[in-house]
């Protein structure tokens, strides 16, 4: 892949619909460099003695193999262990399909190649905008929750992958001539994510990255049947949080987590990479920020102490971020750390955020409307009372409430 310049807008064939950094809300200074996959903290915990151990090994292997028990709790029993690796089978499928024979870690590490061959003519796009609203028609029937359009950013794509077999940093492998991103979204589970910390609510996690999976892989074969590129990626070749927000899919929070106005941050992310002519979604803003700038409960509630307390800066924890972005930094380390002792991953800053409320839709709307306004914090009050973001014992949901 050639290194284009970073540039503001630095898109490529686009239709005239890019927007600024200034509108997106970035806030990006010249210290910006692109991100190396290998710095990921779960890359990392592969090849950084500081965070590869005993346990991580333990971690990993727990979802390979359920544990009959972890630890005598409520939602750490076979049952817990054993749903939550069933949920993410669909998954580790595709992750493994290539491992051994073309060492390819599709999905997290390397983007999804199970497709046909694309159509030997591309079919003529005389209105991008019409082809943008079929795509979102199309992925909407293919089970996605949410669809936004962006042009191709390469800022965010990573500089390097990483392949975890020869445990060294390759060359991205992501063609030059990529012009457009179509940003998905899939709605994790309420009821499951509200039995957090436990192995129970990890089951959400792998749900919707096996949702993931089929709605990229289906609308990635659409766009190549039609006679374009297209690349399904998940958590592989490059971050989906900015091209999300690009996208306008939702807002940055203060946890690092996309907050959408549809489901708050309880969302799973994916994305495929295109050359379709597309016409783009411009940003969204409804408050996020300012709502954030007054909230800590994510933040309280951390039990590592991982989620950032200040306004946004330039804050570099470690390795695992990136530099040269003003934003609410997550301490990678002290969060994957937890998830560790817990033998399962941890969504308690999901849990807790009062944008992940379960209510009837008109409801909803008034709520997060008004948390875009001065009631901001009668809501956060009213929040704390009607309880909603304390947990739900896991046997409760095995009960079915």
């Amino acid at each position: 892949m050639k290194n284009k310049n970073n540039n503001k807008n630095s898109c490529n064939g686009c239709h005239g619909d890019c927007v600024s950094d200034t509108s997106v809300g970035f806030k990006i200074s010249e210290d910006f460099k692109r991100f190396n996959q290998k710095n990921d903290i779960f890359s990392r915990s592969f090849w950084d003695d500081q965070i590869h151990s005993e346990k991580t090994e333990r971690f990993y292997t727990s979802y390979r193999k359920p544990l009959k028990e972890w630890k005598k709790v409520d939602g750490y029993q076979h049952r817990d262990f054993s749903i939550r690796n069933a949920a993410w089978h669909v998954t580790d499928f595709f992750a493994e399909r290539l491992e051994k024979s073309q060492d390819r870690r599709e999905g997290f590490l390397d983007f999804l190649t199970a497709h046909r061959p694309s159509a030997a003519e591309s079919r003529d796009i005389p209105d991008p905008v019409e082809m943008s609203r079929e795509i979102k028609h199309v992925a909407k029937l293919f089970d996605a929750d949410l669809c936004g359009i962006t042009f191709y950013d390469e800022r965010w794509t990573y500089d390097k992958r990483f392949n975890r077999n020869q445990l060294e940093e390759v060359e991205m492998d992501l063609p030059d001539d990529i012009t457009n991103t179509i940003v998905v979204a899939h709605e994790m589970d309420y009821e499951l994510l509200r039995t957090v910390p436990s192995a129970l609510s990890g089951t959400a996690t792998g749900v919707g990255y096996s949702r993931d999976v089929t709605t990229l892989l289906a609308l990635a074969q659409y766009i190549r049947n039609l006679g374009y590129q297209a690349y399904a990626s998940m958590n592989d070749t490059a971050l989906s949080i900015p091209m999300a927000i690009q996208a306008g899919l939702g807002e940055y929070g203060r946890h690092g987590l996309l907050i959408t106005k549809e489901f708050g941050p309880r969302v799973r992310i994916g994305k495929v990479f295109t050359d379709l002519p597309l016409a783009h979604d411009k940003p969204i803003h409804f408050g996020v920020e300012k709502f954030c700038s007054i909230c800590r409960e994510c933040t309280k509630a951390c039990p590592p102490g991982a989620i950032d307390d200040g306004n946004q800066l330039e804050t570099i924890y470690n390795q695992s971020n990136i530099p040269g972005i003003a934003k609410w930094t997550t301490d990678a380390e002290k969060c994957f750390d937890f998830w560790v002792k817990q033998v399962t991953d941890c969504s308690i800053c999901i849990r807790v955020c009062p944008y992940n409320r379960k209510m009837p839709n008109w409801a909803f709307k008034t709520w997060t409307n008004l948390m875009a306004t001065p009631f901001r914090r009668i809501i956060l009050w009213l929040d704390k009372i009607i309880g909603q973001g304390k947990r739900n014992a896991p046997s409760n949901w095995w009960k079915g409430h």
